[in-house]
């Protein structure tokens, strides 16, 4: 396996918010582009399913999220992980956090709520809700910030830490 030099201390941050908390900064440069290749690939299939108003592309799309909550790797992990990584010499990703399926599971709600919209006839709506689903994936796909991550970690770990403070 090659490492490649250390990715930005803004990006580390950002991708330990998404749960990579014991890993050290070269691990998780290393691991950069294979934590977005999900993301990516996420983003810009939910982005022609949207330009296409297409339910079953959204359908599709609240298969993939709703997987990336159940199964311990995102979907596009497997195709990451045996395809693409001993290819590129590149590690494979580590099973998905907590706060990852998290924010699949946010992304399935809210690829429904679009579905609803959309096969109602609501559309200025669906493409509301649409639109901002996909500025929260771009900015994970692009810039490694997860808005679902830091919600999960206020909504549930900030607890966990007051919590072990007054043991």
């Amino acid at each position: 396996m090659r490492t490649y030099g250390l990715i930005s201390q803004t990006r580390i941050r950002r991708i330990r918010e998404q749960g990579y908390t014991h890993h050290t900064d070269l691990q998780i440069s290393n691991l950069a582009f294979g934590n977005r290749f999900a993301y990516i690939l996420c983003s810009s299939l939910l982005t022609i399913a949207l330009v296409t108003t297409s339910i079953p592309g959204l359908l599709i799309m609240l298969l993939v999220a709703t997987f990336g909550f159940i199964l311990p790797y995102h979907p596009f992990d497997y195709i990451y992980n045996y395809m693409l990584a001993k290819a590129m010499g590149k590690p494979k990703i580590p099973p998905r956090s907590e706060q990852l399926k998290f924010a699949c599971t946010i992304a399935s709600i809210w690829i429904a709520t679009t579905i609803y919209l959309f096969f109602d006839g609501f559309m200025i709506a669906g493409y509301t809700m649409g639109a901002m689903l996909l500025i929260i994936a771009y900015l994970v796909s692009y810039l490694d910030f997860c808005i679902p991550s830091i919600i999960y970690k206020f909504l549930f770990l900030r607890k966990q830490k007051t919590s072990q403070n007054f043991k």
